[in-house]
């Protein structure tokens, strides 16, 4: 199969959200099954071309010396296409009945599509800067998804994305712009491609400058301090919030630390200086901020996008590690986690859209009236937890154990860090389950009259994703083999 098919599965999306804002379709449904047939026809593209994997890279435009507008698919971008084209279609779905309710769904459909197609541009960038043009980009297009219910919490909120975004991506420049001297190439290459003659006695430099690309690419991948916009974006419809907190962005972030880690810098390079241990010591703090926010907080998507930080950073822990068993980890929870929070979020979206209760306190006795959408979202926090035989105990496992095969005193420190955070999240899961399933005797019921489950447009996405958390917690070896491959350097 040639590169240039690779063009296909980006820009489809992109012109399909485009002409979504541009075509007058003559009602709402005929706008759903066009966005659906957008999305479900790009992910038919991008799976064809997984399975049909393209040898080589395409270069779309050449500026000048290495720097190439270029595309590749290779093992780590193949990974993170995949998991990006399974889940959004049914994320649009999802969609679809929640915001009915909701202005601007032509706007928002417009974007929401958009985006899919510029998180594929991510994925399969065959160098450094396409990677950097299309995460700019990233920001650009999902800023009018936070902004949509133009109150003034999404003004604000916005706001501060934006801010943080635009701060972030000047750090993660001045680290393209390093790679770029110091470097053989732009390209991604497995192990780094840092020349040792150019750098010399600047080896420092180039340390302090990782941790720079580290923190600027971090932002949106929520690392301590830079974590204020996540939590605050949960003012977006939750289809939204759910991406952003589960897949787009923040997987982007995290995507983008792998690369500039395992592709760019290079763990040999990294590996036992003072670099890995301050970003690793940033990871560790991240994990327990997340939780004990979380554990703190009332609000119900606000406590998931609380925990969002503290997971994201499994994955971050997973990746400062630098050894193949270290990205393997972050790799199990980069595609676990989303798989687990994106149903969270949606159990949240589902109880917002048909009761408007937002906080923790008013979910008492919902579990009797909405016993799918309760049941899943306990399922999803149990394997958030890490119990057995859920998905979310594989990837802590595999974490656990390529932090003790590392001899890292401080990658020992983060199993604990893991623990605590199993802890926390427990409690801060289950409370909900247990409030909605178990109000108390003197709860008065009659405070849920009317309240119902979603319908199938909702549900259906929502069994799927706990069907997709129990049958990998039970049998995950074919996954878990390809990401071990391409933790390796294969693919």
């Amino acid at each position: 199969m040639n590169s240039y098919v690779l063009l296909i599965a980006i820009f489809l999306p992109i012109l399909g959200g485009i002409l979504t804002g541009i075509i007058p379709f003559k009602g709402r449904t005929t706008r759903n099954i066009f966005v659906e047939t957008v999305v479900i026809l790009t992910s038919i593209v991008m799976w064809t071309i997984i399975i049909n994997k393209p040898q080589g890279s395409f270069e779309v435009l050449k500026f000048t010396g290495d720097l190439v507008f270029a595309f590749k698919m290779d093992g780590l971008g193949m990974i993170f296409a995949g998991l990006i084209s399974a889940l959004w279609p049914l994320a649009t779905l999802y969609s679809f009945e929640y915001m009915e309710k909701e202005e601007r769904e032509g706007t928002f459909f417009m974007f929401y599509t958009i985006t899919y197609g510029v998180t594929l541009g991510i994925s399969l960038s065959g160098n450094l800067m396409t990677m950097y043009l299309f995460y700019e980009m990233l920001t650009i297009v999902t800023v009018p998804l936070v902004l949509h219910t133009l109150t003034r919490e999404a003004i604000l909120a916005s706001r501060t994305y934006l801010y943080y975004s635009l701060g972030g991506a000047a750090f993660g420049f001045i680290g393209f712009i390093f790679v770029l001297v110091y470097g053989t190439s732009l390209d991604f290459v497995y192990g780094g491609v840092l020349d040792p003659g150019k750098i010399g006695d600047r080896g420092n430099v180039l340390l302090l400058i990782y941790v720079l690309a580290f923190l600027g690419f971090g932002v949106k991948a929520a690392i301590c301090p830079f974590n204020k916009w996540l939590p605050q974006a949960g003012v977006a419809p939750t289809p939204v919030t759910a991406l952003l907190h589960a897949v787009a962005v923040v997987k982007s972030g995290a995507f983008a630390i792998m690369r500039i880690t395992y592709y760019s810098f290079g763990p040999d390079f990294l590996r036992g200086t003072w670099a890995q241990y301050t970003v690793m010591a940033i990871a560790i703090f991240t994990i327990i901020y997340g939780s004990a926010r979380a554990l703190k907080e009332t609000h119900f998507k606000r406590r998931l996008a609380y925990s969002t930080i503290g997971n994201l950073s499994y994955i971050l822990f997973g990746v400062t590690i630098m050894t193949p068993l270290g990205l393997f980890g972050a790799l199990c929870h980069m595609v676990f986690h989303a798989v687990m929070k994106i149903a969270s979020f949606f159990c949240a979206g589902a109880v917002i859209s048909k009761t408007e209760r937002t906080y923790v306190f008013e979910l008492n006795g919902l579990g009797k009236h909405m016993p799918m959408t309760f049941g899943i979202f306990t399922i999803s926090g149990l394997a958030l937890m890490g119990v057995p035989g859920l998905c979310g105990f594989v990837s802590k496992w595999y974490l656990a154990e390529a932090a003790v095969s590392s001899e890292n005193v401080l990658a020992y420190v983060g199993i604990g860090a893991l623990l605590i955070s199993a802890i926390l999240t427990a409690v801060y899961t289950m409370t909900i389950s247990v409030r909605a399933f178990f109000p108390g005797k003197d709860f008065d019921d009659s405070v849920n009259l009317g309240v119902k489950e979603a319908g199938v447009r909702m549900l259906l996405p929502l069994c799927i994703f706990a069907v997709c958390i129990i049958v990998f917690g039970v049998y995950s070896k074919p996954l878990t083999d390809l990401l071990l491959s391409v933790a390796m350097g294969g693919m």
